[in-house]
């Protein structure tokens, strides 16, 4: 059974600090171009398929605006 990840880049905590995208070994994290409500650039995974969910961007992120959950596959 393959563990299931999940992860959760929250868009109103996140202040587009750009530590996440920087340390990401597998380059899929970027800044959003539009803001969010507090005029932040956002981050966003550009291609979960390629996450591995190694936590690199949870552990760097100051503001703890990412969540990484794993889980089981249910098959």
């Amino acid at each position: 059974m393959a563990a299931k990840k999940s992860i959760k880049i929250s868009e109103e905590l996140c202040k587009g600090c750009g530590l996440c995208e920087i340390f990401c070994p597998r380059n899929i994290i970027k800044l959003d171009n539009k803001t969010n409500r507090f005029g932040y650039h956002p981050a966003l995974i550009t291609d979960e398929e390629k996450c591995n969910a190694c936590g690199f961007c949870f552990l760097m992120c100051p503001d703890i605006a990412i969540q990484i959950e794993r889980g089981k596959d249910n098959d």
